[in-house]
């Protein structure tokens, strides 16, 4: 019996972090830096690019671009973010995210980019347009949309091994029917806005494992949501 007991103990993951605040508190930490270390290598092309770059709004959809490694690197932190808080390799599950899930990211983050870049280039110029001001709102609620729907295709890229187009259509129906993750990308969005405008995209880029983790913690009903609606039980 003792030895029972003995084996359940060393099998029980909390036993590896510690039952205590300190200890968790030194583990989460741990995860923390590591998952932004990660990070901040998967988007050191956005990083160089942007530093090149004047802060004008001109180079607004230069900017949109740039910040297309960004995608694969939210979509790999957000795996490593879901995994049990107990598990001190979030190195490992980053990486095996990133590897699998490269492409696939790409492939829809591209498009999506591609078409945010000429929204915003749109947005630049509407006043050299008759009539312009008045698309302002449209192009800006169009250009959120597209944000938002990112939002939705990270974690479900991060999450589940969905086609393309089957992913994207789930994503555009839940925009409505996950809300709540809806409205949480929007104040994200929001957040990182102001950052930028605030301060500088660097500081932007250094709190990317903020981002990833509350991805991550709101995404949970969208989660379930789409395991219930969308995958079979085995």
């Amino acid at each position: 019996m003792d030895v029972e007991a003995t084996t359940d103990r060393r099998s029980d993951p909390a036993d590896e972090v510690g039952r205590g605040p300190l200890s968790r508190g030194a583990a989460f930490v741990y995860r923390q830096m590591v998952l932004e270390a990660q990070l901040l290598i998967a988007v050191l092309p956005s990083i160089v690019t942007i530093l090149l770059l004047d802060r004008d709004p001109s180079n607004l959809p230069l900017f949109v671009l740039a910040l297309l490694p960004v995608a694969p690197a939210l979509v790999a932190g957000v795996a490593a973010a879901t995994v049990a808080h107990t598990d001190l390799s979030p190195s490992r599950h980053f990486l095996r995210s990133y590897r699998r899930d490269l492409v696939p990211t790409l492939r829809w983050a591209a498009p999506a980019a591609l078409a945010l870049a000429l929204l915003t280039f749109n947005l630049i110029h509407l006043g050299d347009v008759d009539g312009g001001a008045a698309l302002r709102p449209l192009y800006t609620v169009l250009s959120a949309l597209v944000l938002i729907w990112g939002g939705h295709m990270v974690v479900l890229t991060a999450s589940f091994e969905f086609r393309l187009r089957d992913a994207a259509r789930i994503a555009v129906v839940q925009l409505a029917s996950q809300w709540r993750f809806s409205l949480g990308v929007l104040s994200l969005i929001v957040v990182a806005a102001f950052l930028v405008i605030v301060s500088s995209e660097a500081v932007l880029l250094l709190v990317l494992w903020a981002f990833a983790g509350l991805l991550a913690l709101m995404a949970r009903p969208l989660r379930d949501d789409t395991a219930r609606r969308y995958t079979r039980s085995s």
